[in-house]
């Protein structure tokens, strides 16, 4: 067997009815020199099994296991402490890896030399039949990775930004380990993938993106996934921080024209959903919360003059008056 290249970092909690079929898309890539860590974060499901036995099963892959919870952060940075491999990728234990995603996005680092490799990704929704179908690659996606790019910056290309997600990339893990105590992923918040990829893309000396799909990212029927819980103010706190966190490190880097893109963004695609939860929610430190973050981003894009989406104009006016 060839000597891994990459090693693919599993975390999975509590996802026993998708977790084999996330591994097996691993176990079908058509690039074949990688090895994984499974870590199981305190499972009281299926889970436990399912890694357990993959990883008895598969040589290539290693079960990492927290008896008790400690969240995906945490998850991540103990298997990256493991990582002995010149590359490192990440996949949730409920999503699915297309075909060809390592064998790309290792493809084009080997050409390129580059720091990190970004690919599409899309949503994998509930379907009538009970099943899931993967949607369209949406326009941030596409702003982000389309058309290839080979060796760029984010100052030439701060659109890349946008990409916030830590499982539709490869990186050199030295990219990681650079400097002082490296890169490692907030523990004990939620979206704590926003910070680390600013992270990454301000201390890449080159960035790779390429436009093919490499992740189904699934969003549970039974409304679980993270995203679907922005309803509540815990998760509404950790959102907002998490989006304030990692627009403070692009601006730290001097990098204004990712800052703007990232305030941009947000304000078109990310707060109108709040504000339409925000109007109907029952409590109302979730209004003041929001009504606070859109003050001060509406205020971020006039100062720099940036053009927002005419449709989200009313919500955000609506909301800075909360």
């Amino acid at each position: 067997m060839s000597q891994p290249v990459v090693t693919v970092i599993v975390p999975g909690r509590d996802v026993g009815a998708f977790a084999a079929e996330a591994l097996e898309s691993l176990q079908a890539q058509t690039f074949d020199r990688w090895c994984a860590i499974l870590v199981d974060d305190g499972s009281r499901d299926a889970t436990t099994q399912v890694f357990a036995d993959a990883a008895s099963a598969d040589p290539r892959m290693r079960l990492l296991r927290h008896e008790t919870a400690l969240g995906l952060g945490a998850a991540r940075n103990a298997a990256l402490d493991l990582v002995t491999t010149p590359l490192v990728a990440f996949l949730d234990a409920d999503d699915v890896m297309t075909e060809a995603a390592l064998e790309r996005l290792v493809g084009t680092l080997d050409e390129s030399g580059s720091d990190i490799a970004v690919g599409a990704y899309v949503r994998l929704r509930p379907d009538a039949a009970g099943g899931y179908t993967p949607g369209p690659v949406q326009p941030w996606v596409a702003a982000a990775t389309d058309p290839a790019r080979r060796a760029t910056s984010l100052s030439a290309h701060p659109e890349v930004s946008g990409n916030i997600v830590a499982w539709s990339k490869v990186s050199r893990i030295e990219l990681w380990r650079r400097g002082g105590s490296g890169i490692r992923f907030t523990e004990g918040r939620a979206y704590e993938d926003q910070i680390v990829a600013q992270l990454l893309y301000t201390r890449a000396r080159a960035i790779d993106v390429i436009p093919d799909v490499v992740v189904h990212w699934r969003e549970c029927a039974d409304g679980s996934s993270l995203t679907q819980t922005k309803h509540t103010v815990p998760v509404l706190v950790d959102y907002l921080d998490a989006l304030r966190s990692g627009l403070a490190v692009l601006d730290a880097a001097g990098q204004r024209a990712a800052a703007q893109a990232r305030i941009r963004l947000i304000l078109d695609m990310d707060v109108p959903p709040l504000v339409r939860i925000a109007q109907a929610h029952a409590d109302d430190a979730y209004r003041r919360l929001v009504g606070a973050f859109v003050r001060d981003f509406v205020a971020r894009a006039e100062a720099g003059a940036i053009t927002l989406d005419p449709a989200s104009t009313p919500l955000l006016a609506a909301a800075r008056l909360w």
